[in-house]
């Protein structure tokens, strides 16, 4: 069993330092299964200051990014734990078998690893209320013969994780398909699996949606063959006890932050520009990332950062607009790797628009000055994706946007609400009533979609968002 631990200072902590790494006896010092029975676990939290969950590291739950720690699941535990004003320490588990047995035994205060909520799992741990649905997908190479039913599966190379609920799934299936027949994995997560589909050492496997959605970009050969659930919630899991006062308290929280609308914005974040898949268009980008980009890399890296724009997103604008084509030409006339119109490059300093050089530092320059316009009311991600939507179709429009969105009961800082409200600007009911009429507002939308993809393949070549690339130390 190899386990780390990882404390998330609290929010108020006024100098911001690195997790701090701590063994697993440190973990069992905390003595949560031995606590003054006498008081509240959610008061203990609280005292102590300190909350302690299991988790697992991956792509939907916690890794460390190149701007430290991320994931959905760790998003929502520290904004928990922020609320208690506690200390977030994170025990990540490298084995999901131990996951539910750690939460069920009060090891931890709960689990919190993208946990599907399953009849079996209920007879040893109580969930909260659900944050994410996802279903339950069997996933095959494309060059394979697309399996139509469980049947099709049969006499395959299939495996799955153990302990999982798509093993669940597979044992409740088995006694009506009984030449069904599949290997489970104890050293392995969801994503190696994914990974091992597609290096053609498995045919078959089963992956969340959530999972897929994620690593599609990476695996642009793999399919779903169709699902096999309904949709299934994802929860926290919580030890069965007669105290329900950290688990009122977590429910509470959760429903808190689907009323305010924050459970969709951080839904959004992480989800929202994967809904679509272009399998050409993926494995187009990664042929221009390396024949095309290093060309170009310095001047991106050099005009990012005079004017304080990271160069992975400088470089995902540019070839949105131009495919990294210095020479690129629309027909309204925009032109060069930025595709600037002349009056913007006039208004920049740039003098030749094909000079990628000069384009590259215009386009940063340019994109600064709108982040600056809208940096005073709107905080990070919303600033970069709205600063976007204004890189395409100009600021005004993005103000009306954001006009058009608190009309609609939304926010007009956040994202979510005003890309709903975009392409309203094309419907004449709703742009007569603006001050800068009609704009291709669907258009932003797919735009800003766009460049996050082309971004985060980016950071993924360039900065791999793996926190199994940070040094750990390990207990055994």
């Amino acid at each position: 069993m190899v386990l780390y631990m990882v404390v998330i200072p609290a929010l108020k902590t006024t100098k911001r330092s690195a997790p701090w790494l701590l063994s697993i006896a440190v973990a069992a010092s905390l003595g949560l299964s031995a606590c003054n029975q006498t008081t509240s676990a959610l008061q203990q939290v609280k005292d102590s200051k300190q909350l302690v969950v299991v988790t697992r590291n991956s792509a939907t739950t916690y890794y460390e990014s190149s701007d430290g720690p991320a994931g959905l699941e760790y998003e929502l535990l520290k904004r928990f734990a922020n609320s208690l004003d506690a200390e977030l320490s994170l025990i990540v588990s490298g084995n999901l078998q131990e996951v539910i047995p750690m939460a069920a035994n009060s090891e931890v205060h709960f689990a919190a690893a993208g946990l599907t909520i399953t009849e079996d799992r209920k007879n040893f741990v109580r969930f909260s209320e659900p944050y994410q649905e996802i279903t339950q997908q069997l996933i095959y190479r494309a060059e394979n013969v697309r399996p139509r039913n469980i049947d099709d599966a049969a006499k395959q190379k299939f495996a799955v994780i153990a302990g999982s609920s798509h093993a669940e799934l597979l044992n409740k299936l088995k006694p009506n398909h009984l030449d069904l027949t599949w290997q489970e994995s104890t050293d392995s997560d969801e994503e190696d699996m994914l990974n091992r589909v597609w290096r053609k050492e498995l045919d078959l496997t089963i992956a969340d949606s959530n999972t897929l959605i994620l690593n599609r970009r990476l695996y642009p050969e793999l399919r779903v063959a169709f699902d096999l659930t309904e949709p299934e919630s994802l929860a926290w899991a919580f030890p069965k006890s007669d105290d329900d006062s950290l688990f009122q308290a977590a429910n509470q929280f959760i429903r808190d932050l689907k009323t305010s609308g924050e459970m969709n914005q951080l839904i959004e974040r992480y989800y929202g520009h994967l809904d679509k898949f272009d399998y050409v268009e993926t494995k187009r980008f990664g042929q221009h990332r390396q024949q095309r980009l290093p060309e170009f890399e310095p001047f991106f890296i050099q005009a990012g950062a005079r004017h304080g724009v990271d160069w992975q997103l400088l470089a995902a604008i540019g070839y949105q607009e131009s495919h990294w084509l210095p020479r690129a030409k629309s027909p309204t006339g925009v032109r060069g790797i930025m595709m600037l119109t002349l009056p913007t490059a006039q208004q920049l300093g740039v003098k030749s628009r094909l000079d990628p050089v000069q384009s590259i530092w215009g386009g940063a320059k340019y994109f600064s000055q709108l982040k600056g316009s809208l940096k005073k009311t709107v905080s990070e991600p919303d600033l970069t994706w709205l600063t976007l939507a204004a890189y395409n179709i100009g600021l005004g429009h993005v103000r009306d946007a954001q006009i058009l969105a608190e009309e609609q009961g939304g926010n007009r800082y956040k994202w979510l609400d005003v890309k709903a409200a975009l392409p309203l600007l094309q419907q004449k009911r709703w742009h007569a009533t603006t001050r800068h009429g009609y704009a291709r507002g669907k258009e932003a939308v797919a735009y800003v979609t766009n460049i996050r993809e082309y971004y985060d393949q980016l950071r993924e070549a360039y900065s791999p968002l793996q926190a199994s690339s940070i040094r750990f130390e390990e207990a055994s």
